[in-house]
């Protein structure tokens, strides 16, 4: 059966996963939550304590200004030697994160990861290893993966590509909606906070920024619904899978 990659990049919090999930069950494509690999990846570092606080001397302003870094050899080494899976829920109907046969789902999905996760995602060593392990999923092709660069980096060559957007706002809402129904304590205010910061370090870092590919085509789902979003996709991958006979 003829097959082919999807890759759907875009800004967080405009639904990729969720759409993805679905347009992966409708062809009978396996899904990739690239996002998780990197959040699984925060949580290790979180959890092995190597993200640190770290001050300077503001000559501008006059005063101290803090920031985090992350120890990269240190969360490189810990990664190589734990293992991260894919394992399907049927009762959730999707596949869970898991690390070292555990699931992390709900560990991943927090504030505290999501505050750090643009942060890891960034180290060079860290992207190298997950893009490896990323490319090795995808080599039978019948695969759907979302991420930040997945149509630019990881898969320049697959047959469709997809870049989401949506207003910060809605992306916030529909974040914080989805936080407060997990019972996390936080405010709208947070969130978007949240939603603004991860923008800037997607869009500005320097190891593979978040960036619309040349042959992508954008979808802008502030107004529309996660069925109509999956139906467009599944449309078009319908028809680059007939293109491609």
């Amino acid at each position: 059966m003829n097959k082919i990659i999807i890759a759907i990049d875009g800004f967080s919090s405009t639904g990729k996963s969720t759409i993805a999930k679905q347009v992966a069950k409708e062809l009978g494509y396996i899904y990739v939550d690239t996002g998780a690999m990197y959040r699984a990846v925060t949580y290790i570092a979180i959890q092995n304590d190597l993200c640190c606080a770290t001050s300077f001397f503001d000559e501008k302003t006059k005063s101290f200004r803090c920031y985090e870094t992350v120890d990269e050899e240190a969360l490189l080494k810990v990664l190589k030697n734990s293992q991260l899976s894919f394992q399907y829920n049927e009762k959730l109907g999707f596949s869970e994160m898991f690390l070292d046969n555990q699931s992390i789902e709900k560990e991943i999905r927090g504030i505290e990861v999501a505050n750090k996760v643009s942060m890891v995602a960034q180290l060079p060593q860290i992207r190298k290893y997950l893009v490896d392990l990323q490319r090795n999923m995808g080599k039978q092709k019948g695969i759907i993966m979302d991420g930040r660069d997945i149509g630019t980096i990881v898969f320049p060559n697959s047959e469709l590509k997809i870049f989401m957007t949506a207003s910060e706002q809605v992306r916030a809402q529909r974040r914080y909606d989805e936080l407060i129904a997990k019972g996390e304590k936080i405010t709208f205010d947070e969130v978007l906070k949240n939603v603004q910061q991860r923008d800037f370090l997607d869009t500005t870092r320097s190891q593979s920024p978040l960036r619309k590919a040349h042959d992508a085509i954008e979808l802008d789902n502030t107004h529309t619904t996660i069925e109509q979003m999956v139906q467009q996709i599944v449309a078009l991958a319908r028809q680059k899978l007939q293109q491609t006979i």
